[in-house]
């Protein structure tokens, strides 16, 4: 076939054409990305990128620049060398060991790869370098291009004190507060009694939860100082403190911005961020439930004023707090693509990193601010393997023996870097994924976001599905009463997981006899064959009980074909399920109501446990004759915890505040463990003495390991 040639105006007519059909449709028919990367050839951009990050979002830059047709370059660190962003990406250059200050924060190993691989450009993703200038520096001295803003703005902006102090000259709304730099505990007392109580102090470099306390009397403050200012120096090598007055129960609204090095600037709407633990966002939402037409604005248009203050060119997100009158205040803008960017480009259609491409080679915006839609609704979930059942999660480490993402269901997207077989380990951030969902309404986004976590299978470590699931299945999530103190105020005693209701509970128990029911029929079988040649007894009829917490439910199973009716607890259940033992997943109809349960495992005990509503449940089937023999075994007595401390979670001891022989009393500082660069002060349930220390300053501990004996 003989090669054709198109005139210019032709081709841009043709790209433009593509473009406006794929941007008007790309939410309605991308079922997984649901944002358009259109790659022009006429566009020249970069032949080879190296991204300076791991994980999900050097994944997410890799599939944009592969849809661009620019080579990528993944740097890792020794054990990530096999981990999905190096198997991903073009090349692969090691920088360093597990450590991020040796490797992902390693400055010299990291230029050494742009030199070997002949980088051109330079994604940093979020966090480690992102918000470095001092990398942007380098990277423009060696003519290498930062895919990010000047380094100008990356100062002003990361820096929280500057950047106060230019949203107040560029006219946009700031919290009262001190406008410098906090020199030691005693000056931040000082300062919070002017201030007025509760105040926030976190870190002038900071970002990400990292480095920030509510501090609501004089001693908190002198504590909140301390632990702010070690976080803020492990995080970001910079422990100077700010303090500003908290703003008690605001909402936390972002907006994203986009602009090009020619002084255009536009705002991409809104991002609700409200719902956080220990400062660090769990689910958010595009747009915000709360605000209206002249609020997001108004909002939108101070965030491009203060764009354009710091001449900023690239993506960027400006927070604010709002408050109960939509009042709204500069919290900070991150200079970089945010964790949360999926869920603009789902209503936007917009795809970020190639706009973050685009704009670091010089082209300019493709669009106007009148162009930029609210099509449909997208939340995200942010997967964490931590334990929801520790202070709203605590890091969980592992490897991933059975990872399953929900990518079968329509209007999903997750964005990972892991798969079966990766480790979870102490050394970086604890996120599995991001799971993003996406309906023309919030009801269906909600209800698609509901489907995809029962269908998300994730075996091998602790995760945060079920208070996720809680989380959007809670009546004042779904009506929008939100704010940054949800998770406290809905569980004020810590999060218990799905509390079952009788229903409910009649659900898991016939879910669970129906389960063991058919394991027992399977296991009477070989190849297809009954084990006895003789003609079979066909059963259809048992008598049970089902132990679960500490009751014990008797009940009477009927059984035909996949039809299971169970009669437990004065009512009526019933199960149709084809019940594939192979298969994590168990979708059943349960009186006429689709669910998908999971099974984690069984055993030849009775013992079953299972996923339902998101929450994890251990009950034990047995026949009648075996629950009334098994009422003469003894009961395992549990330990005695009141005079042990184990730690919570893994990580590395950063300090022990106690010897053998002291006395501490309630409350009273005993160690503190830092996991994922979050420090945690473990303290005494009770006053006593000590008697013996199981750890010190470095030593690395697991979740469960003894750390100190009290008498």
């Amino acid at each position: 076939m003989a090669a054709h040639s198109l005139s210019p105006p032709l081709s841009r007519l043709l790209f433009t054409v593509k473009y406006v059909s794929l941007h008007s449709r790309c939410c309605a028919v991308h079922s997984k990305a649901h944002y358009s990367t259109v790659y022009n050839p006429n566009e020249k951009t970069f032949d080879k990128i190296l991204i300076a990050n791991r994980g999900e979002i050097a994944c997410r830059v890799i599939k944009t620049c592969k849809k661009m047709g620019i080579q990528t370059v993944a740097v890792h660190s020794d054990v990530d060398s096999s981990a999905v962003h190096v198997k991903m990406a073009d090349e692969a250059i090691c920088v360093g060991p597990a450590p991020t200050n040796k490797s992902y924060l390693n400055m010299d190993a990291i230029m050494d790869a742009i030199r070997v691989t002949g980088a051109q450009a330079v994604h940093p993703g979020y966090g480690f370098l992102s918000e470095n200038k001092e990398f942007a520096k380098r990277l423009a001295a060696e003519g290498v291009m930062f895919i990010g803003p000047d380094t100008h703005a990356i100062q002003a902006m990361g820096d929280k004190i500057e950047s106060k102090l230019i949203a107040k000259a560029a006219k946009v709304n700031t919290i009262p507060g001190f406008d410098g730099v906090v020199k030691t505990a005693e000056d931040a007392v000082k300062i919070a009694q002017e201030i007025g109580y509760p105040v926030m102090i976190k870190a002038s470099a900071g970002g990400g939860g990292k480095g920030m306390r509510i501090a609501w009397n004089d001693d908190e403050t002198r504590e909140g100082f301390r632990f702010s200012s070690q976080e803020a120096a492990s995080s970001f090598g910079d422990d100077r403190l700010l303090i500003e007055k908290y703003i008690d129960n605001p909402r936390h609204i972002e907006i994203q911005v986009l602009a090009d090095k020619h002084g255009n600037a536009l705002w991409l709407n809104e991002r609700e961020c409200s719902i956080q633990r220990r400062n660090q966002k769990v689910v958010e939402e595009a747009p915000s439930t709360f605000l209206d037409p002249v609020t997001r604005r108004a909002m939108g248009e101070q965030a491009v004023q203060l764009a354009k203050a710091v001449q900023y060119s690239s993506a960027g997100t400006v927070e604010f707090l709002v408050d109960s009158k939509k009042n709204f205040y500069f919290l900070e803008m991150n200079t970089r693509l945010q964790v949360e960017h999926p869920i603009t480009e789902c209503i936007t259609g917009l795809d970020l990193v190639e706009q973050m491409i685009r704009v670091a080679k010089g082209y300019q915006l493709q669009h106007k601010q009148e162009d930029i839609p609210i099509n449909g609704w997208a939340i995200e979930s942010r997967v964490y393997a931590e334990d929801p059942y520790k202070s709203f999660g605590l890091p969980s480490i592992g490897r991933l023996s059975q990872y399953q993402e929900p990518l079968n269901l329509s209007n999903v997207r997750v964005d990972s870097g892991i798969q079966e077989g990766s480790d979870i380990s102490i050394y970086y951030d604890p996120m599995i994924s991001k799971l993003v969902t996406y309906g023309a309404t919030r009801n269906e986004a909600l209800a698609k976001m509901e489907d995809a976590l029962d269908n998300y299978v994730i075996r091998g470590v602790t995760h945060n599905i079920p208070l996720l699931r809680e989380i959007i299945t809670h009546p004042r999530f779904i009506s929008g009463d939100i704010s940054t103190n949800f998770l406290p105020e809905v569980y004020p005693d810590g999060f218990k997981g799905h509390q079952l209701e009788v229903d409910a509970r009649r659900e898991l128990l016939a879910s669970a006899a129906a389960l063991y029911i058919a394991a027992q029929l399977r296991s009477q079988k070989v190849l297809g064959d009954q084990r006895v040649s003789t003609i079979p007894v066909k059963c259809t009829h048992w008598e049970l009980c089902v132990e679960l917490g500490k009751g014990c439910h008797a009940m009477e199973v009927t059984k035909s074909g996949d039809v299971y009716n169970v009669e437990v607890d004065g009512g009526k259940v019933e199960v149709i399920g084809a019940f594939n033992l192979a298969s994590p997943l168990l979708p059943l109809t349960i009186n006429g109501s689709d669910r998908m349960l999971q099974c984690l495992s069984r055993d030849a005990s009775g013992m079953i446990v299972l996923q339902y509503l998101g929450t994890v449940f251990k009950v034990r089937v047995l026949s009648k004759l075996a629950s009334e023999l098994n009422s003469y075994m003894p009961e395992k007595v549990p330990e005695d915890t009141s005079s042990i401390l184990r730690s919570p979670m893994p990580g590395t001891v950063v300090a022990v505040s106690i010897k053998p022989g002291d006395t501490v009393a309630e409350g009273q500082e005993i160690c503190v463990i830092e996991a994922m660069k979050m420090q945690n002060s473990l303290t005494a349930a009770r006053q006593a003495k000590v008697k013996s220390v199981h750890c010190k300053p470095g030593e690395t501990v697991g979740e469960g390991d003894l750390l100190v004996e009290l008498q």
